[in-house]
């Protein structure tokens, strides 16, 4: 593993424990050629499948891709329906191959939001994988930042009402194993596609050190030299954690 990572240039001791990635450019993908936005999107299926062969292959231990925002919501109703859709077979058809290669499923956000066939589709991948130990998938679907914080808040507040948490025992540990991503380290990398500077409400706690790569590639053009590009521009970056003394290992 060390000797093909370092074949890439990439240092295996430095790489991030944790990759999120905010998928943009399938309308602006498909537009470009003259295609429906629907064609973006099932195109964007390869990238995907890429970045988590990659990262599995690396020995990356967390993905978390932003796939459905709770503001998707606002597009029109066909192209949701596709999106629907879309999720629950991209689910159903690579369970087994994401099972063999030891990959674990989850999904963050507000599940219950979301269609019965996607809910259905997501418990048996969360099932079926829960015990695997390679690369933590996390599906982030019918997700925001805020509302994920809000939800913390108020679930922080309900344990403090019935005894079980005290103001002091609330710290930024305490607070952050109410979010959806409890367990899995804060990002290390977030990486946007299409070229928008903007955190579109993804992971704001989460995210607060994270080094952001911004690339000017549409998502469906995004596949595992890319990765592998972002990857180096986080190994040259130099880790403070708001510290200006000396900079922090990545």
């Amino acid at each position: 593993m060390a000797t093909a990572t370092q074949a890439l240039g990439l240092d295996p001791a430095r790489l991030p424990r944790h990759v999120a990635v905010i998928m943009d450019g399938n309308g602006r993908w498909a537009r470009k050629r003259g295609l429906p936005r629907v064609a973006g999107h099932q195109r964007a299926m390869e990238s995907v499948r890429a970045v988590v062969k990659g990262c599995s292959s690396l020995g990356i231990p967390y993905l978390t891709l932003y796939a459905f925002s709770t503001e998707n919501w606002r597009r029109p109703k066909a192209e949701v329906g596709f999106l629907m859709r879309l999720l629950a077979t991209y689910l159903r058809k690579e369970l087994a191959d994401l099972h063999a290669n030891g990959v674990r499923v989850r999904g963050i956000g507000d599940l219950a939001g979301l269609p019965e066939a996607c809910q259905r589709e997501l418990a048996a991948a969360a099932k079926r994988t829960a015990r695997n130990r390679g690369l933590t998938l996390n599906l982030a679907v019918n997700y925001g930042g805020r509302q994920e914080i809000l939800a913390a808040a108020r679930q922080a507040m309900r344990l403090a009402r019935n005894g079980k948490l005290s103001p002091a025992e609330l710290d930024e540990q305490a607070f952050g194993s109410l979010l959806a991503t409890a367990g899995a380290p804060d990002p290390d990398l977030l990486i946007r596609t299409s070229g928008e500077m903007r955190l579109s409400n993804f992971l704001l706690w989460q995210a607060a050190y994270a080094e952001i790569y911004v690339t000017p590639v549409l998502w469906p053009d995004f596949g595992r030299p890319q990765l592998i590009e972002a990857l180096r521009d986080y190994q040259g970056r130099e880790r403070r954690f708001g510290d200006i003394r000396a900079a922090a290992p990545a």
